[in-house]
């Protein structure tokens, strides 16, 4: 009776262990396809855009109370990335020793605003010939339109502004067009500021002036 047994158990161990085998022997019609995986990174395809400064323009205007003054200043220097046609970080400076009125038809008058306008009353330029804004972030909210956060610098002094921006790139080429507004009293300049001068009258300057911009950049 025992003898029965052993036999039985032995035989039943082999018949569980060539059952395991054949379950764990790979499947010849999928063995050798290849096995498929996820990649944890995407790829992003980054290019360099360095500005046009003949292509690009830059306008500003300014309000007093007896009317306004506007003109062009060059963009001297710029740099901007985007990875997959979107925005991502940029740079540029103003030269503002090319600061000049469009409005004033009077040659001597124009030519007084001008000196004003690049003495210490205003931009200082012999100290400080250059601006420079710094995107911080650019969030782009539909199509062409983005949020864009920045450091501006004026007179070596250096703020945060904000402003919508229509950004677009289109394979090597790059163009912005925003308009930034920006307060003058914050970069020292307080010349006729209501803010800060009184009985001004009608010869009071508001302290907000306009940069609109107009940039061109190609791809590196």
């Amino acid at each position: 009776m025992t003898t029965k047994l052993t036999i039985a158990t032995y035989s039943a161990a082999i018949i569980s262990i060539a059952t395991l085998a054949t379950a764990f022997t790979p499947n010849t019609t999928t063995a050798n396809l290849p096995i498929k995986t996820i990649s944890a990174h995407r790829h992003y395809k980054a290019q360099s855009f360095k500005v046009d400064n003949q292509g690009s323009k830059l306008t500003w205007q300014a309000k007093k109370a007896t009317g306004d003054h506007n003109g062009e200043v060059k963009i001297s220097n710029g740099q901007f990335t985007a990875e997959n046609n979107v925005l991502k970080s940029g740079t540029f400076d103003i030269d503002l020793n090319t600061i000049t009125d469009a409005d004033l038809t009077d040659q001597a008058s124009n030519d007084k605003l001008v000196s004003t306008l690049k003495s210490e009353t205003f931009f200082s330029t012999d100290k400080f010939p250059k601006a420079n804004f710094v995107i911080v972030s650019a969030t782009k909210t539909s199509g062409n339109q983005y949020d864009v956060k920045g450091k501006l610098t004026i007179k070596g002094i250096t703020n945060d502004v904000s402003f919508p921006a229509a950004v677009k790139v289109d394979g090597k080429k790059l163009n912005a067009t925003a308009k930034i507004t920006v307060d003058r009293t914050k970069y020292d300049i307080k010349f006729r500021s209501k803010n800060f001068f009184e009985n001004l009258g009608d010869k009071v300057i508001y302290d907000d002036f306009d940069l609109n911009v107009n940039l061109v950049a190609n791809a590196q």
